[in-house]
C-alpha cells in the first residue's frame, strides 16, 4: 500500500502541507476544474543543434534579450525565424525588423495564456533560444502542471474514463520524475528532454480533457521514500512481472524498486491487453550476421570480419524476474558475451535499435550443423523497472484507483503533496 503523509522537501517550496486522499473519478472527469496551486517552472529541451527555428505566437510574441529587456514584438500569426551568425542569434520575420547578435532570447506570448509554436507545434509557457555547440537549442519554459498535461497525453495516448485512474497514476509518476530530475540537464541549459530519453512531452497537441483531469485530480502529488521524491521509472509493458531496479540500472538499488507480479487472482497479467504483451522476432543467418556486425563491435569489441557466419546464440544467464542477463555469441572466429541491458541492443531486430524487452526465449534452426534461422519469442516492452503503463490500464479497468496501482509498482512509498 502507499501511505499518505505531509511532504518535507528541501528542494520544493511547500504551500500548505496537506494529507492526501484518493477518490474515484467522476462521471465526467473533463468537467473537474484545476485547483489553485503554485507549481515550479520546468525547462524542457525541445530541440538541440537546430540550424533554423521558426516561432509563432497566437497572440503575437514579445522578444526579450537575456536580461529581459524588450527587443521587438510580432503580430499574431507572424513567424519569427531564428538562425545563427558567428555563434550569435539573429531573428527576423522576413521583413520589417531584425534582432541580431544575441546570446539568448526569450519569446513570450503577448497575452496571458497565449500559446507559442515552435516549427508548427504549439506549447504553453514561453520559448527560450540559445546557441549550442552545433546550432540552436530551443527550450520551453512552462509551469510544471501545464507541462504534465502534455506528458500524460503523450505517454498514455487518448483514453476513455475507464482508464482514468491509470492516467492519474501516470500524472503522479511523471510529476515525481520531473521534480526528482529538475536540473538534470543543466549543462545543456534545461531540465529534461521532451523525448523517451527522459519522458515524452507533446505540448498542446498531446492534451485532451481526460489527461488534463488526471493532472488536476492529482495536483501537486508525488511519490516519496523517506520524505524525498523517488526514482520514478516507468515503461510500456512488463509482460507479467516487473524487474528489480538493479537488474537494469546498476545504481537503482532502491527498496521500492522490487520485482513484483503483475497478475490478477486468476494468474492473468494485467498488461495482457497491451499490443506488445507477446512478440516474435526472426533472423535468417544472413540477417543475423548483418545485425551483429552492427552491434557487437560497439558492445563487445568484436571485429566485424570475425562475426559471420554466426555459429550460435545462447542465453547464459537470467535475472530473478526471468529477464535475459547475458547472451553468448559463438561467432565465425571466437566467442563474445554481452551482459545486462545491452543484450537488447546486441540482438537487434532488422531495422530496429533493440529488442522490445529482455524477456525472451531463443529458438535456433540448423541445417548440416550450421545455424540457418534464429527466433526470439518474447513478452513485454521496455526495461521493466517501476510502473507498467499497460498494467496500470488493466488495473484501472479492474477498479483499482491510482494510489492502489502505484502501491503495487512502488511498494512502501508514500504519496505526498509537493506544493
Amino acid at each position: 500500500m502507499i501511505r499518505t503523509a505531509p511532504l518535507r522537501l528541501a528542494t520544493v517550496a511547500a504551500v500548505g502541507i496537506l494529507l492526501l486522499a484518493t477518490c474515484a473519478p467522476p462521471e465526467t472527469p473533463e468537467s473537474v476544474p484545476s485547483p489553485e496551486v503554485r507549481a515550479p517552472e520546468i525547462r524542457v529541451g525541445l530541440l538541440t543543434g537546430a540550424a533554423r527555428v521558426e516561432a509563432v505566437g497566437d497572440s503575437g510574441l514579445a522578444i526579450l534579450d537575456g536580461d529581459g529587456a524588450s527587443l521587438a514584438v510580432t503580430e499574431p500569426g507572424v513567424a519569427a525565424v531564428a538562425r545563427l551568425a558567428a555563434g550569435r542569434l539573429s531573428l527576423a520575420p522576413g521583413a520589417g525588423w531584425q534582432v541580431a547578435d544575441q546570446q539568448s532570447v526569450t519569446l513570450v506570448p503577448r497575452k496571458a495564456g497565449g500559446l507559442v509554436s515552435l516549427n508548427g507545434k504549439a506549447y504553453r509557457g514561453m520559448l527560450q533560444l540559445a546557441p549550442d555547440r552545433s546550432g540552436i537549442t530551443a527550450i520551453n519554459r512552462v509551469e510544471l502542471e501545464a507541462y504534465l498535461a502534455g506528458v500524460v497525453g503523450a505517454e498514455m495516448g487518448r483514453r476513455d474514463t475507464a482508464d482514468a485512474e491509470a492516467l492519474a497514476a501516470q500524472a503522479i509518476v511523471s510529476r515525481t520524475f520531473a521534480i526528482r530530475n529538475l536540473g538534470k540537464r543543466a549543462t545543456e541549459g534545461f531540465d529534461l528532454y521532451a523525448t523517451v530519453v527522459d519522458q515524452v512531452y507533446g505540448g498542446v497537441a498531446a492534451e485532451y480533457p481526460l489527461a488534463r483531469w488526471a493532472v488536476a485530480r492529482t495536483a501537486g502529488q508525488i511519490l516519496t521514500w523517506q520524505g524525498l521524491p523517488i526514482d520514478a521509472f516507468f515503461y510500456s509493458t512488463c509482460g507479467g512481472r516487473t524487474a528489480t531496479g538493479t537488474e537494469v540500472f546498476a545504481a537503482a538499488d532502491r527498496p521500492y524498486l522490487q520485482s513484483v507480479s503483475d497478475a490478477d487472482r486468476d494468474g492473468r497479467a494485467y498488461c495482457r491487453i497491451s499490443p506488445r504483451f507477446r512478440w516474435r522476432e526472426e533472423w535468417s543467418a544472413e540477417q543475423l550476421g548483418v545485425a551483429l556486425r552492427q552491434s557487437l563491435p560497439r558492445l563487445a569489441g568484436a571485429v566485424a570480419e570475425d562475426i559471420a557466419p554466426v555459429a550460435g546464440v545462447t542465453i547464459t544467464r537470467r535475472t530473478g524476474s526471468d529477464r535475459v542477463a547475458r547472451l553468448t555469441f559463438a561467432l565465425h572466429r571466437g566467442t563474445v558475451t554481452v551482459e545486462g541491458p545491452m543484450v537488447r541492443q546486441a540482438l537487434r531486430p532488422v531495422g530496429e535499435a533493440s529488442l522490445r524487452s529482455a524477456v525472451f526465449q531463443l529458438i535456433e534452426a540448423r541445417a548440416g550443423g550450421r545455424l540457418t534461422h534464429l527466433v526470439a519469442e518474447g513478452a513485454g516492452a521496455g526495461h521493466g523497472v517501476g510502473m507498467c503503463q499497460w498494467g496500470a490500464v488493466g488495473r484501472a479497468r479492474a477498479g483499482q484507483d491510482a494510489a492502489t496501482i502505484l502501491g503495487v509498482y512502488f511498494p512502501g512509498t508514500e504519496l505526498r503533496r509537493a506544493y
